[in-house]
C-alpha cells in the first residue's frame, strides 16, 4: 500500500498517485462485494430507525453483528486501520492517502460503509502508545477488528473545557481507583474496553493541562448509564459511570499526568478525519441533488433549469471544492511532520460547515420529498449538524484560529 504520495518540492500534489488510486479502487470492490450484501440482508432493519434500535436506544443484535463483521472483514483486507504504522499493525499509508480513502468511502452516503475505516471505536495514535502486554491484549485486537474501544474524555459538566474534568484516579498500592461519570462516549455501549481520562494530580500543582492520565478500563468494570441519542448518531453514544473502579497499574496508557498532552498531539488527525468524511458526504449529496434537479419537473421543465435551484447546487460544489483542497493541504502538512494546529481547526470548521450548508440545500432542492422518511436527506442534515460540535465546536475552532493569529 501507499506510504507517501509524490508531491512537487515545496507543495502538495493534487494528483492521486497510482498506489492510492489502486487502494480506492479496491475499496470500491470491497464495498460492492463484502459490505453491500450484508446491508442488503439487513434490509429495513438497518434503514428504518424504528427497527434498527432496541427500546433503550441500542442497536438491535443483528445490526451490532453486521457492524462488527464489516470491521473484521475490512481489517482482514488491510483497510480498517491502514493509517497506523506497520509496527502498530497498520499499513503505514500517508495522511494524504488516509484522507482520500475516508472521503472516497463517504461518497457512498449513510450505511454500513461508515464502518469500513476506523472511527472513534478503532485504534488511534493514543492507543498505539500501548506498551508491552498492552499491545497484544488491547491494541492488536482492535487493529484486527476483533475488538472495539472508545475515547472517554467528555463529562456531563465538561465538554470543550475538558481539562476541568472531575473524574479522578487515585493510587492505592499497585492499583488505580477511578471515580466519575463520562458522557457522549461513542461506542461505549458496545466497546470491549474504553480509554478513560482522569485527573491524577491536582490542577494547581500540574497546571491546567497537566495532571491528567489515561487508563484502559474493560467493559465489565464500568456501568453504562443512559443512552445519549444525539440525532443522526442514535445508538452510538452513552453515559459511563465509574464507581470505585480498580484497575492494575499496568493499565495506565501512555505517561502518567501527561495524557492530555498526548491526546493534543493527535487532535489534528481527528479533525482531518472529520473533514474528509464531511467532504465525501457532501459529494454524495451534491450528486443526489443534481440528479433530482434533472429528473423532477415543474412548470413544464426540469427544476434544475431554474436558477433558484441550479445555483444552490453550483454554490455547494464551489464550497466543497475549496474545502476539500484545504483538507488535502492539511493532510500534506501533517505528512511533513507539522502539528498544523491552526490549519486543522480551519479544515474542521470549513468542511463541517460546508457539509451543513450543502445538506440543508439538498433538502430544499428536494422540496417535500426531502422531508420524507423514505429519503435520507433529513438524517443527513442531522448528521451534518452533529459534526459541527464533535471534535471541537465551531466556536472552539474559531478560538484556536484566533489564538494562532495572536488576536484572542
Amino acid at each position: 500500500m501507499a506510504t507517501q504520495e509524490a508531491a512537487p518540492q515545496g507543495g502538495v500534489s493534487f494528483d492521486t498517485d497510482e498506489e492510492t488510486r489502486l487502494i480506492l479502487q479496491s475499496l470500491d470492490d470491497f464495498v460492492d462485494q463484502e459490505v453491500q450484501p450484508i446491508e442488503d440482508d439487513l434490509g429495513d432493519t438497518y434503514t428504518n430507525k424504528r427497527k434498527r434500535h432496541e427500546d433503550d436506544g441500542r442497536y438491535v443484535p443483528e445490526v451490532r453483528e453486521a457492524i462488527q463483521e464489516v470491521r473484521r472483514r475490512s481489517a482482514e483486507a488491510g483497510f480498517y486501520a491502514m493509517n497506523l504504522s506497520e509496527e502498530d499493525g497498520g499499513e503505514g499509508v500517508s495522511n494524504v492517502t488516509w484522507y482520500r480513502a475516508i472521503k472516497h468511502v463517504a461518497t457512498n452516503g449513510p450505511g454500513l460503509t461508515e464502518h469500513v475505516l476506523a472511527g472513534p471505536e478503532g485504534p488511534k495514535p493514543l492507543l498505539a502508545q500501548a506498551e508491552g502486554d498492552q499491545r497484544e491484549e488491547y491494541l492488536y485486537p482492535v487493529v484486527r477488528g476483533q475488538q472495539s474501544t472508545g475515547f472517554g474524555q467528555t463529562e456531563p459538566g465538561v465538554g470543550s473545557d475538558s481539562p476541568n474534568m472531575s473524574t479522578t484516579a487515585e493510587k492505592d498500592g499497585d492499583e488505580w481507583v477511578l471515580n466519575g461519570t463520562k458522557q457522549w462516549i461513542t461506542n461505549a455501549p458496545y466497546a470491549d474496553f474504553l480509554q478513560i481520562f482522569a485527573r491524577t494530580s491536582p490542577q494547581e500543582e500540574m497546571g491546567r493541562y497537566g495532571g491528567i492520565s489515561c487508563f484502559i478500563v474493560e467493559a465489565d468494570e464500568y456501568e453504562i448509564g443512559s443512552m445519549n441519542n444525539a440525532v443522526g448518531f442514535e445508538g452510538s453514544q452513552a453515559e459511563v459511570h465509574l464507581d470505585d473502579v480498580r484497575v492494575p497499574e499496568d493499565r495506565l496508557l501512555g505517561t502518567e499526568d501527561g495524557a492530555f498532552y498526548d491526546a493534543m498531539e493527535f487532535l489534528s488527525l481527528g479533525r482531518l478525519e472529520i473533514g474528509a468524511r464531511a467532504m465525501g458526504h457532501a459529494e454524495f449529496l451534491l450528486d443526489r441533488a443534481a440528479q433530482y434537479a434533472n429528473d423532477r419537473e415543474a412548470f413544464g421543465r426540469p427544476i434544475g433549469k431554474f436558477q433558484g435551484v441550479s445555483h444552490k447546487i453550483a454554490e455547494g460544489k464551489a464550497k466543497q471544492y475549496a474545502a476539500n483542497a484545504a483538507g488535502l493541504r492539511l493532510a500534506w502538512e501533517m505528512d511533513q511532520g507539522e502539528q498544523a494546529i491552526m490549519e486543522s481547526s480551519i479544515v474542521k470548521y470549513l468542511c463541517t460547515n460546508t457539509l451543513w450548508e450543502i445538506a440543508d440545500d439538498t433538502v430544499q432542492v428536494h422540496g417535500g420529498n426531502g422531508l420524507s422518511e423514505d429519503n435520507p436527506y433529513m438524517a443527513d442534515l442531522e448528521m451534518a449538524r452533529v459534526l459541527r460540535i464533535v471534535e471541537g465546536t465551531d466556536e472552539i475552532q474559531l478560538n484556536t484560529i484566533a489564538k494562532q493569529l495572536g488576536v484572542f
